[in-house]
């Protein structure tokens, strides 16, 4: 997705101060001299492993919960990592119990999804942002004071406190003792504020649900204040999972029985062959995930894919594929007959879908490392149907990937247009007369959506909307509209995506 990569804190230097609310003071502090230096590696400053712990039988050392919540936060806002993939590897590094597990995923996802939120209470009780090992430190304890509450206050500033401390950061302790105690008092006092609503509603929307300023201007023109907070502050049900089968393998009552064999609490969902799971754990270490005989995909993704009607015979592109779940998903429906070819311009994201397509045993996708931007004449006119999944700006999966909703900048959103008219003028060449062209993003905004389907259409006329709607869920046959879907998240129960359907005239 074309995400903003700024969500790394520059390190600062010389005094800083917190603002005590009682007083109004400010209680300066200057860093320890004694051990200046910051942790190394991959650890960014983040406490040490506790050497009691430490297995001389394993590659790993352990670490706390909140440890592990640190490591996952500093992966991310400073190593761009993906949340979910920056909390899987903490936690497998960490081996922790199951409810400090549950501990260290609650600390994480409190202070990842609500980041703006937090470093605007923070900023009421600091003279300057601290250092970024500090800062994050702040974060992760702040994240409990104001969003959890089975851990006593003075346990998480004091678990605060012996993190400074191990990271080698004893001169910042005072600091974060007395910000975090403030902050607390200002909760239970009431006086935490959020920007006005009315004087300033982008700034309001911006810290109330962690959103970057320029996302929630644009929400809030396409949308309305009311309806954008209520897609910015939409959650899924955290325990619920969506997986389908492996059509090669089993049909749907078939995996109906196997799910019960598994002893795993399912629904179906709204799409063709979506099961939402609930209380699985980890499904990925699912023995029968390993084995092919699910994906874990989400029911607007598998929509994206199911538009393409893919049948036995069919020649089908699928232009930006990684990790392949829609390229799977199409090539399934196929048995083994025809061809999907999916496409990344990146190699280690071609491999991702090679890896899926072999779990699944796939035989009819073939891979190719190309920029989709760049016509490929060998295939002019000859694709019964092509599938532009295009680089987006994602504001419509924020709840299931909360990292990119604060890293949106300006220039990011307004770059993203462009880029995906290339895509789609190129890739457009591919379909043959009477073929399909679907484009997807997993993005709610115009801009990139009905802008820019109807900008094509207006530069190819060669092109017509395609108004069927055989292929969609009877629910959702009232959203579309001149061959566009747009769900909406809060509205929909599923992850924001649009979804349009051009045919290539004959």
């Amino acid at each position: 997705m074309g995400q903003d990569k700024s969500g790394n804190r520059q390190r600062t230097t010389g005094n800083r101060g917190f603002r005590d609310q009682a007083t109004g003071n400010s209680q300066g502090w200057k860093r320890s001299q004694a051990n200046p230096a910051r942790g190394s590696g991959e650890h960014h400053g983040i406490p040490r492993p506790n050497p009691r712990f430490t297995n001389s039988n394993s590659r790993f050392n352990r670490l706390s919960a909140r440890d592990a919540a640190l490591r996952a936060l500093q992966d991310v806002v400073r190593g761009d990592a993906y949340a979910s993939q920056a909390l899987d590897r903490r936690l497998e590094e960490a081996r922790l119990k199951p409810e400090d597990r549950r501990l260290a995923a609650g600390l994480f996802y409190s202070a990842v999804e609500n980041r703006l939120y937090i470093e605007h209470m923070l900023s009421g009780f600091l003279d300057q942002r601290p250092e970024p090992v500090v800062n994050d430190i702040l974060h992760i304890a702040a994240a409990q004071l104001l969003f959890m509450d089975k851990v006593p206050d003075h346990a998480a500033v004091d678990e605060a406190v012996k993190q400074v401390r191990a990271a080698r950061r004893e001169g910042f302790t005072g600091l974060v003792n007395g910000v975090l105690r403030n902050l607390a008092r200002a909760r239970d006092a009431g006086t935490l504020a959020l920007p006005d609503r009315e004087a300033d509603p982008v700034a309001w929307l911006s810290v109330k649900h962690s959103i970057a300023a320029p996302a929630a201007r644009r929400l809030i023109d396409a949308y309305g204040l009311d309806e954008a907070a209520a897609i910015a502050g939409w959650t899924p049900p955290r325990r619920e999972q969506t997986v389908r089968p492996n059509r090669l393998r089993m049909d749907g009552p078939a995996f109906e029985a196997w799910l019960d064999t598994q002893k795993l609490d399912w629904r179906r969902g709204t799409v063709a062959d979506a099961y939402v799971v609930r209380d699985a754990g980890n499904l990925a270490a699912h023995g029968g995930y390993r084995e092919g005989i699910f994906s874990i995909q989400g029911e607007s993704a598998m929509l994206a894919a199911q538009a393409v009607e893919p049948r036995p015979g069919m020649q089908i592109l699928d232009a930006c594929a990684a990790p392949g779940g829609k390229t799977c998903l199409m090539a399934e429906r196929m048995g083994t007959s025809g061809r999907v070819f999916a496409w990344d311009v990146h190699p280690h994201r071609v491999e991702l879908i090679r890896a899926a397509a072999r779990r699944l045993g796939l035989e009819n996708v073939r891979l190719g490392e190309r920029d989709a931007r760049r016509p490929m004449d060998s295939i002019r006119l000859s694709m019964d149907a092509v599938l532009v999944d295009a680089p987006c700006s994602g504001l419509g999966v924020i709840a299931d990937k909360p990292d990119i909703k604060y890293r949106q900048t300006e220039q990011g959103l307004d770059a993203l247009p462009a880029l995906q008219r290339e895509i789609l003028d190129a890739c457009a060449q591919a379909v043959k007369p009477g073929g399909l062209l679907v484009y997807a993003t997993c993005t709610i905004l115009p801009d990139e959506n009905e802008a820019q389907v109807r900008a094509f259409l207006e530069r190819h006329p060669e092109f017509e909307p395609d108004t069927a709607d055989g292929w969609l869920p009877e629910a959702l046959r009232p959203r579309m509209s001149g061959g566009m879907l747009q769900i909406l998240p809060n509205r929909d129960g599923m992850e924001g995506f649009f979804i349009a359907r051009m045919r290539r005239r004959h």
